[in-house]
């Protein structure tokens, strides 16, 4: 089958933290047989902070972030077996959304993915006129990167036929232990953008144990830092290209996760950030969100915080020897039960099955 997946973009990590998500997922697709064409806007400067260039899995369509650019693009969605459109696209994602559903063709496979399925859910019970309740009866797969049972639960009340979470992972070919880099070193680092939802929680679990721990080195990544007032212990390095997380995952003693406060408070939305620093073989200290012990168990295979002074006491206790113990569990269990070769697996059966659905309705129609 042949897939036509709109989306934020597949070759920059630039303001796009799903990146990873999508390469890992549709190489594996591809890997798979299936042919995939992204079609990714020429946005937010993105093009000019590539971490890649097209794969040789798949064909990047970049389009001018312009009203003909869109439609264009578009109308390529009839030739498609399966229609994605992602979240987040971040410019015509409402011109997207009904414009590929009625562009596709009727046997095709039509999904709505969500990358951000807190903050949809939240746009949707407050916008009665929203796109996405129009497009929903059309869809036959809403699929989203994390959300557990509450977000199934929820898409479902807005009338999805069927919502299926299909977690991060890790793709072992590219996020692994590699040899630490001294410009990376510090006790605890910090990769994420600067954002209205996480930033509170980044002062909290981060910047609040850092002041408190003036003997200590903290490393921050990520756009949008630069001009935040910091500890004069805490490093700003700004964007960390994708070929840098292994390094940047490597070399602290540990890595922090944050997540943002739609998926703390929903839970069972681990960050791809979780899966690449555990990849690594990284010490994951993460903030606490129910769930987590589907992935990784908590003392042996990551270290929980609920607030800024639990990161502080964990840090403190932290020996070289017990954070290498952690990591090397991590790695091991994340290597063992979450791939993206196990998530492609999943998608794949999925669109197999939905496929044979949609023949079997089409044929008692006829």
């Amino acid at each position: 089958m042949n897939i036509a997946f709109y989306g934020s973009s597949l070759l920059s990590s630039y303001w796009n933290g799903a990146a990873t998500y999508y390469r890992g997922l549709l190489s594996d697709l591809a890997r798979r047989g299936y042919g995939i064409t992204f079609y990714e806007p020429d946005a937010f400067d993105r093009q000019q902070h590539r971490d890649i260039e097209p794969p040789d899995w798949a064909k990047v369509v970049v389009y001018p972030a312009t009203e003909d650019g869109v439609r264009r693009v578009i109308a390529e969605a009839a030739k498609a077996d399966v229609v994605v459109k992602a979240s987040g696209v971040g410019v015509f994602d409402d011109v997207l959304i009904e414009g590929v559903v009625a562009a596709s063709r009727p046997e095709a496979i039509r999904i709505f993915w969500d990358v951000d399925a807190p903050a949809t859910l939240a746009e949707l019970a407050g916008s009665p006129d929203h796109p996405l309740h129009r497009a929903m009866s059309s869809l036959d797969l809403v699929l989203t990167y994390g959300g557990g049972p509450p977000v199934v639960e929820a898409y479902e009340k807005f009338g999805a036929a069927r919502c299926v979470p299909i977690y991060n992972a890790l793709d072992p070919s590219t996020h692994h232990p590699v040899t630490p880099e001294p410009r990376f070193k510090a006790d605890l680092a910090f990769l994420g953008n600067r954002l209205p939802d996480r930033e509170e929680r980044v002062t909290q679990f981060f910047l609040m144990p850092a002041a408190r721990l003036r003997n200590r080195a903290f490393l921050i990544g990520g756009n949008g830092w630069e001009t935040r007032a910091m500890p004069p212990n805490v490093r700003a390095l700004g964007h960390v290209y994708t070929r840098e997380h292994n390094a940047f995952n490597c070399t602290p003693l540990a890595v922090l996760n944050i997540a943002r406060d739609s998926m703390a408070s929903n839970g069972f939305s681990p960050a791809t950030r979780v899966f690449e620093a555990a990849g690594a073989g990284a010490c994951l200290i993460t903030d606490a969100w129910e769930g987590i012990e589907l992935f990784l168990q908590p003392e042996t295979e990551v270290l929980v915080a609920r607030d800024g002074l639990d990161v502080a006491h964990h840090l403190e206790a932290l020996t070289p020897e017990r954070a290498g113990a952690i990591g090397e569990a991590a790695c091991r269990r994340i290597r063992a039960e979450h791939t993206y070769e196990r998530r492609g697996a999943e998608v794949d059966a999925i669109l197999k099955e939905t496929a044979g659905a949609k023949r079997e309705r089409a044929h008692d129609a006829a």
